[in-house]
């Protein structure tokens, strides 16, 4: 016995996640050769992670109060997990802008058109931008070692860390995809992108001390996804934090930030495909 796919391919029983996986599979790696032939899409974003490293560094270190310290080396050590977490984040906007591309050149119906698993063209996206962002992190992580962060936990830990800050990138990158399906140009796309990107990044505990924020704002900054994200690498990385708080996400952050990646891939991946199901270029 066989089952019939929309599309009109057999398929045996069972079969339907495993022709998912591959299929998923063939378009990361149709996603990966290309960027590996437009070696522009990396460096660029490699460059802006690596600029506010620096500036931050530099420029506002001595001027932040963290724990009743104004030391840059405490700052910096403080800083790197919000910068970790914004640039996992901020990969969003591109890929969001690179299914819109794909929409309005009409690659995306023609993918729809084959005997494809659906949500294949979308999580093979997802998954390519996700091995880009893995090689920023990497190379984010070396730039922080030589301008002075240190770790001062166990290896298991800072992997953990890394772990988290990809789950959590992965996440937003859902997010991207629907507004990428959900707007007609790539210029559109990446407008869209950052027009939530930033208040999610900076109302959060990744460059000040949410308790220095009036109490409303520090509510918000502290039940942000983002900000439970930022708290746990520092807390799996032995980095300065924030000052104790009340809410749940700060006191249990490992646990808030795999919840929060989590639900947001959940939702945001069944919105997306079913938008992928109707969405014309």
């Amino acid at each position: 016995m066989s089952a019939v796919t929309e599309a009109g391919r057999r398929v045996a029983p069972g079969g339907f996640l495993g022709q998912s996986v591959r299929d998923s599979l063939v378009v990361a790696k149709r996603n990966l050769i290309r960027m590996t032939r437009i070696p522009e899409m990396v460096i660029f974003g490699l460059i802006q992670p690596i600029m506010f490293v620096v500036m931050f560094s530099y420029v506002f270190g001595g001027s932040m109060n963290i724990g009743g310290s104004t030391d840059s080396g405490t700052y910096r050590e403080f800083l790197m997990a919000g910068i970790f977490a914004q640039t996992v984040t901020f990969a969003t906007a591109g890929a969001g802008a690179g299914i819109a591309d794909d929409m309005h050149k009409g690659l995306i119906d023609r993918f729809r058109s084959l005997p494809m698993a659906r949500g294949a063209v979308l999580t093979g996206r997802t998954l390519a931008d996700l091995v880009q962002t893995a090689l920023t992190l990497f190379v984010l992580a070396v730039v922080a070692l030589l301008v002075g962060w240190r770790t001062h936990t166990s290896a298991g830990e800072v992997l953990g860390a890394f772990g988290l800050l990809l789950l959590a990138g992965y996440a937003f990158t859902w997010i991207g995809a629907l507004i990428g399906l959900s707007v007609r140009t790539p210029e559109a796309a990446t407008s869209g992108g950052l027009i939530w990107l930033f208040p999610v990044t900076f109302v959060s505990n990744a460059f000040v001390d949410s308790s220095r924020m009036t109490p409303w704002l520090q509510h918000v900054a502290d039940w942000n996804p983002f900000s439970a994200t930022v708290q746990a690498c520092r807390e799996l990385f032995g980095n300065p934090g924030v000052s104790p708080s009340d809410a749940w996400p700060m006191q249990h952050p490992v646990w808030a930030s795999l919840i929060y990646s989590v639900l947001i891939i959940v939702i945001f991946r069944t919105l997306a495909v079913r938008k992928y199901r109707s969405a014309t270029a």
